[in-house]
């Protein structure tokens, strides 16, 4: 014979705890895209700027890796001066509001025009490195105590 009172209504205990847990997914849910949606925005702008930068700092991180590790002959410097070059081609592209300001195209010009001495006499010694990376870095200097945000 069973204990059970058949008169004896069944527990709301169940029903709350699974409106609980199905608004607690929703919740969840909602967050998550929420989330996505303003990071879209975020990501909407050009992300160009920033990842030349990024890139340009990895290289020149890169020259000063080697310089630590006495690494200063031409076939490890001049890939990374190569592509600071290559970038430093795109300065304009990368910063049209600035495109037209005199002072933003020179600190460009005086760029590309260290990476051209840089390249036309590549360093072979670790000091000559060490001159190359200084003057690389006044000429992103200038530009950044102007510009930078």
């Amino acid at each position: 014979m069973s204990n059970v009172d058949p008169n004896r209504r069944p527990s709301a205990f169940g029903r709350y705890v699974f409106m609980l847990l199905l608004g607690l997914v929703l919740g969840a849910m909602a967050v998550v895209m929420l989330m996505r949606t303003w990071e879209g925005r975020k990501t909407s702008q050009d992300r160009l700027p920033h990842a030349l930068m990024h890139v340009q700092a990895w290289h020149v991180d890169q020259l000063k890796a080697d310089m630590a590790q006495n690494r200063c002959n031409a076939t490890d410097v001049l890939p990374h001066l190569q592509a600071l070059r290559t970038t430093a081609n795109d300065l304009e592209a990368a910063f049209p509001d600035l495109r037209d300001d005199q002072r933003f195209t020179a600190a460009s010009t005086a760029m590309r025009a260290a990476m051209d001495k840089a390249m036309a006499s590549p360093p072979l010694t670790c000091e000559g490195l060490g001159a190359a990376i200084k003057q690389t870095g006044e000429t992103c200097k200038g530009c950044h105590q102007d510009f930078r945000t």
